[in-house]
Parts: structure tokens; sequence; C-alpha cells
């Protein structure tokens, strides 16, 4: 039933429920992580972690097991349920293969440092070292993508290892795996250790630490902002918790502020000074406000790539008139015409209409340019993406993901065809089997079907010279919208720009999960906030070689960037938009 049960807690702390009898060791290791507020494990079954499964159907729900398609995805998911809540997220995986898949979904948050744990199975105990089926070395498998990673070989150590686990997690916003032989999973549970030399005991919860710096350090800080002619601030994922404290600092130091793709949600674009992300998939705007700043205030974020950084010594003005025509040049360039659609158009028509409090996603490709550029977050929304791994396939589940810790709250993911054709496609069943639970339906993956890996296509002939190799970029064209419709899903195919803003809204409006399917055009190219001399010479190379779309890209190419070349000569005129 829809909204039949109660939505977990956005909590670390510990909460009121029902004790249950110790049991094996799987039925403690389960209590013990509810106690320490994790209430949903994203995992996929296995003879592995039979103890587990025996032990998650005896708790009723609490911890509950979410079943994703494949391992892989419930990483992701726990991956996006750390990002989205705060909290820990947790998955679940079997030995050997299903253990192995993991992987994918866990760098995605060791490398954007979100806090979660594995709990994965082992062989038997007797069995190890004998070659037995699906016998790995976990220990060596998870020992670089976690900071914490222990086996656990008797009952007594089960307590210990969570407590360590979840500490090294919170503390670190780290990747912690412990991982159970099946024979210990059904042990007796031993929840206090026996009271003899080298037992350990462990407590529930962990309080962050308050890290203030030293008043000289402050004040060192502060004399460079005051002393800056003209300030630039880059904001990244880390100053979420202080966007208030962000707004106050802008506002009297004047400056401007740009937002890493991990930091898109710290602050609303409506605000006048939001120059909107950087880099590749930024804003003119933002690579303006670097290049003119004198002073750079980063405010968490370790943004690596100095190139889009400011120079030493630099100074501009009109920040807010340069963020005001960024936004005009997206709208012109979203409403170029395209064969069929405009891939701009589709992020375009969506801003206006993205409901209160929705939650975005996207996934590793071309359309997270647009994701990036087009969509003006308002206070309240949230966004996220593999912002470091920057791999394809977690849009489709860190959009369930964000579903199932906000049921109430509108999903909406942008995901290209390969990305969907890699995963999405088959979660699609995840969705199938637990949308009716949520107390709000909304839930679109918007997916853009140009039959092209394009991103990498673009990247081919920016960075290498190369041109379009058909036989690694082009994808076969596969039905999307009936797919989901095949699935009790609602389905909307658009090959008319014209139908786009119509079908958005009905997409906003089911009563059910939608597939929006967009056939946009291959030949619109993600151009760069600043276009560097060798991209561009490697570019023209690419065309000059034979690239089969050559004819197409060059002139839609150049339409593109005409229209930064216009606004920027309106500012200049007598008048401004004269």
């Amino acid at each position: 039933m829809r909204g039949g049960r109660v939505d977990a807690v956005h909590s670390a702390q510990t909460v009121s429920r029902e004790v249950r009898p110790h049991g094996q060791v799987a039925d403690y290791v389960l209590n013990r992580l509810t106690e320490w507020g994790i209430h949903r494990i994203y995992g996929y079954p296995g003879d592995g972690i039979n103890g587990f499964l025996g032990a998650l159907d005896r708790a009723k729900g609490d911890p509950e097991l979410i079943q994703p398609r494949h391992e892989e995805m419930g990483a992701f998911m726990a991956t996006a349920h750390a990002k989205f809540t705060g909290e820990v997220g947790c998955c679940m995986a079997t030995s050997g293969g299903g253990a192995i898949h993991l992987l994918n979904g866990l760098y995605d948050a060791k490398l954007d440092h979100q806090p979660v744990l594995a709990i994965v199975g082992q062989q038997k105990r007797i069995s190890l070292g004998a070659g037995c089926q699906q016998e790995i070395d976990p220990n060596a498998l998870f020992k670089d993508v976690s900071e914490f990673v222990q086996t656990c070989m008797h009952p007594a150590q089960a307590r210990r290892l969570i407590a360590r686990a979840l500490k090294v997690a919170i503390s670190q916003r780290a990747v912690a795996t412990i991982i159970f032989p099946v024979d210990v999973q059904e042990e007796d549970a031993q929840p206090s250790p026996p009271r003899m030399h080298g037992a350990v005991y462990s407590s529930i919860g962990f309080t962050k630490p308050r890290v203030i710096p030293p008043e000289t350090e402050l004040r060192k800080a502060a004399d460079i902002l005051n002393e800056g002619t003209k300030v630039a601030m880059l904001i990244g994922q880390g100053a979420a918790e202080a966007a208030d404290e962000v707004v106050e600092a802008a506002e009297l130091l004047g400056a401007g502020v740009a937002k890493t793709l991990l930091g898109r949600e710290v602050l609303p674009d409506d605000l006048p000074y939001v120059t909107g992300p950087i880099g590749l998939l930024g804003s003119t705007a933002s690579y303006e406000l670097m290049m003119g700043a004198d002073t750079l205030f980063m405010i968490g974020t370790s943004f690596p790539y100095a190139e889009w950084l400011p120079k030493e010594g630099q100074c501009k003005e009109k920040i807010q008139k340069e963020v005001e025509q960024w936004w005009r040049v997206l709208d012109d360039r979203a409403h170029e015409p395209a064969d069929p659609v405009n891939p701009e158009l589709v992020a375009h028509e969506l801003s206006s209409r993205i409901p209160d409090r929705a939650i975005l996603t996207a996934d590793s490709g071309s359309g997270t340019n647009w994701w990036a550029r087009h969509l003006r977050l308002r206070k309240g929304m949230r966004a996220s993406l593999s912002g470091t791994l920057a791999t394809m396939g977690p849009g489709t589940p860190y959009a369930i993901s964000a579903k199932f810790s906000y049921p109430d709250r509108p999903v909406i993911a942008f995901v290209g065809d390969g990305a969907f054709q890699m995963n999405g496609m088959a979660e699609l069943i995840t969705v199938k089997r637990y949308w009716e639970r949520w107390s709000n339906p909304t839930l679109v993956f918007c997916v853009f079907n140009n039959q092209d890996l394009n991103q990498v296509t673009w990247e081919q002939r920016a960075e290498s010279g190369d041109p379009k190799f058909m036989g690694s970029q082009w994808i076969p064209d596969v039905p999307y919208a009936e797919f989901a419709k095949l699935l009790g899903l609602k389905g909307i195919k658009v090959d008319d720009p014209k139908q786009l803003g119509a079908a958005w809204d009905e997409a906003l409006a089911a009563d059910r999960p939608v597939v929006l399917e967009v056939v946009t055009d291959p030949e619109i190219p993600p151009i760069p906030p600043h276009i560097k001399k060798e991209l561009g010479k490697k570019s023209a190379m690419a065309m000059l070689k034979g690239d089969p779309e050559a004819v197409g890209v060059i002139t839609k190419g150049v339409k593109q960037k005409l229209h930064d070349f216009t606004e920027s000569v309106k500012e200049k005129l007598p008048g401004g938009e004269d």
C-alpha cells in the first residue's frame, strides 16, 4: 500500500523500538544497526548472506531490505541515501561475484566523501584457503575503497566491529566494510564480549567534533578577503550546512559565488550573485567571475582544475550583469533549431516547471551539461550526481534511493540512453515493485535518446582530434517509453520540440512514475564556457579527418557560440540591450 510504512528517521540518533531477542549473530547485527539509526539496507540475495536474509525476515521490516536488480545499484542507492539524508547508507552483498559488483558504487561514495557501510558475506571459516566456490579475498578487494575493512571471525567481535566501522564512516565520511563468514552469521550472538584480555567493548553513537581554527588564522583570512578588490567565492558540497553563512559572507564581500557540480544544491540559482557551475560543464558567468577575480574564497571544496580558477592580480566588475547575460544566452541556445529536438531545450523547458522541494539527479554524459547549466535550482531543492568518479549508471538508482528516503517529494532524473541501457532499464523493474508505497508518485526519468555515447564522442573530437567512431559510439535505438508501459508505468515519447512543454506537464502530473523519452540531436555541442585553443584545434582536426557528422556539428556549433558573442556585444553597446 502506498504510504503504508513510516519513512526512515533522518538522524543517527538511537530511536525507541521494540527490543528483540539477540538470537543469531545476524539478528544481533541488524538490531545493532537500527540502534545506530540504520533502518534501510540495499542488497541482493545470495547464499553467502543466508544468515542475514533469515534475520531480515525475522526483523519484520526494521531494518527493511530493498532489493535492486544488481549489487552495484544497491551501492549507488546507499551512496545516494547518504548524500540526500546525511545518514550512513548501507548496502549488502553475498560472497564472490556479488561482493565484486559493489565496487563501482562504493568508489562513488569514497570519492564523493559519503559515509557508507557495506555488509559482505564470505564462505565458512573452515573452507577459507581451500579454493572453494565463490571464495575470494574480500579484505584485499575492499582495502582501497574502504577506510575500514575487517572480517568478523567470532561472534564476540560483532559489537566492536559495527561500532568501529560506523564511527569511521561517520567521522571520516568514508566507506567501511565488514565481512561476515556465513557460519559466523548463524552462530549464537554474544552481545557482551567476555571479560578477558583482548576483549574490547564499544558503545552506540558518535558526535562530530566541532573544529574551530585559531583566531589568528581567522583574522589572517579576513584580512586577505577585506583587501581583495574583487572577491570570487567557490563553494562545494562541504558548505551544505553553512548556506546562510555563505550568503552573509557573499553579501558582505560583494562577491560572486560559483558552485561545483556537487555543490549545486548549496545555494539557489535565483540569487543574483550566484553564477552557476564551474569547469567544462560550467557557465560563462562563472568563468568570467574567476578570470576577473583578484581573491578567491573556496568553501567546502577541493576543486582541482586550476585552469578554471583565477589568475593572480586580475579584477573585473558587473558580476550580476554577467549572470543575467548568461541566462539569456542559454535561452537563445535552447531555442536553436535541431534535428529533431535540441537537448538544451529539454532542460530549459523543465527549469521553470521544477516542483517545489524537488530532488534532481543526473547521470554522467552530455545530458549532465544541460542539467548543470539550464536547471535553476530554488531554495529547498536538492541535486546530486557522481561528482568525482563521474561514472555512468548512478542517475537512475540515485533517483530511486531519493524516493525511498523522501516518498513525499518529487524526483527527476536526467539519464542518457547509454546509461539507461547500461542499467537504468533494469532498475525500472525495481520501481515497478515498490512505487505504490510512495505517498507522492512523481518520479520522472528523462532519457536523452540520441543513439550516441555523446559525451565521449565530443571528448574524442576535442581531446584527441579524432572523428566520431561509429563502431564504439553508436548505440541501438530502444523504445524506452514503450518499455515503461510494459511494466505498468507511464511512458511518453517526444520527437517534436513543440510537444516538449506539454510533455513535461503531463509527466509531472502523472499518477505513477514516468519515462519521458526525448529524441535529441547528437550534433548540438556541449560547448564549454571558454574554448581553450588546444581543444578548438583538435575539434577542427576531427572534422577534417572525416567526422560523419561534420557539417551539422560545425553549423550548429557556430550558432551556439554566436549567442555568447551576441550577448557580449549587446552589453558593450550604449543602452546595453539595444
